[in-house]
């Protein structure tokens, strides 16, 4: 399944953003077909052009011109996906293995230029200065997080480091999703502003959801191994909670600075982090930028597509039941 599971308006439009996306591997190597055919199979639920189509749709923007810039979005997101794949040495997403795990390094890394240059000829495509300039803007914020991320891995770790790194890895592309639709459209002026914070907030609350998720599901459901983050030296916001309750915990910092390679004690340690208060603090963290995410909405105008995009905001933090 590869759209949400409840009905907006705009539901019926992925598969053409799906096909826009798809289109853009015609005439180049079957290779980088087979990649972004493997990639868009592989499933998702596509919030980030939903809450892209949405935000047009609100605005009246032209629906061509929203299909492209949806694709532009998801395509930028994919792009990263592949790389981020390729850093981690991550062989599966979502159980289904990664280009990583079936490619060599350089095809890797080539078949995510690839996508990253595609996605921006979409952005030119929606021919707004505005759109290119966020879009840009937005691609330079991800890949200077990932870089700050290599260079900061197993060393020490604090919130504020936490909330920069996934606002770079993924509040600035839902900013993208919701802001740049606005750019199309002279009846989004004055909601600029709105528009972003919803975007940040929701991609906040998104990314928190997910570092839930990757200590409190199985292998069989996220595919890869639970606390996989943790598992490779990075601190997400349950693993700080649990590091500022227990400062003596010599065992997370080791695992930090990646010293601690006694499988007993890694997964007796990540069953603590489950089972222990921090879970429910960073679900509270979720949950309150979710409502903040509401709040901004409240300044939109009152359409069917403001109230979709109320529902995604549940779906972000249902998806923890």
């Amino acid at each position: 399944m590869t759209t949400l599971d409840f009905a907006t308006p705009i539901q019926a439009l992925i598969p053409a953003v799906e096909e826009r996306m798809r289109s853009q591997s015609n005439g180049y190597r079957p290779e980088l077909r087979q990649a972004l055919d493997q990639l868009l199979v592989s499933g998702g639920k596509r919030v980030r052009p939903t809450v892209a189509l949405l935000v047009a749709a609100m605005f009246g923007v032209e629906q061509e011109r929203a299909i492209t810039l949806a694709a532009a979005v998801e395509l930028l997101h994919t792009a990263t996906l592949v790389h981020d794949d390729f850093i981690d040495g991550a062989l599966l997403r979502r159980g289904t293995p990664t280009l990583n795990a079936q490619w060599n390094s350089a095809a890797t890394v080539l078949a995510g230029d690839f996508l990253f240059s595609q996605a921006a000829g979409l952005a030119a495509d929606v021919e707004s200065n505005d759109v290119m300039r966020m879009f840009a803007k937005t691609l330079s914020t991800i890949v200077n997080g990932e870089i700050g991320q290599v260079f900061s891995l197993n060393g020490p770790s604090t919130r504020e480091e936490y909330y920069e790194r996934i606002y770079a890895k993924t509040a600035s592309m839902f900013e993208l999703a919701a802001r740049a639709p606005a750019f199309l459209s002279s009846d989004a002026q004055g909601f600029g502003e709105p528009l972003q914070t919803f975007g940040r907030e929701i991609g906040l609350a998104f990314q928190i959801v997910d570092d839930i998720l990757d200590f409190s599901s199985d292998t069989a459901t996220i595919g890869k191994p639970a606390a996989n983050d943790l598992r490779q030296g990075l601190l997400t916001l349950p693993a700080l909670y649990f590091l500022e309750d227990h400062p003596e915990r010599e065992d997370l910092r080791l695992m930090q600075e990646d010293k601690l390679h006694d499988a007993a004690r890694v997964d007796a340690l990540i069953e603590e982090v489950r089972s222990s208060d921090a879970m429910k603090r960073a679900q509270a963290k979720a949950e309150a930028h979710r409502q903040a995410s509401l709040e901004a909405l409240d300044a939109l105008p009152d359409t069917p597509e403001r109230q979709a995009l109320v529902d995604l905001t549940e779906y972000v933090v249902a998806r923890l039941n």
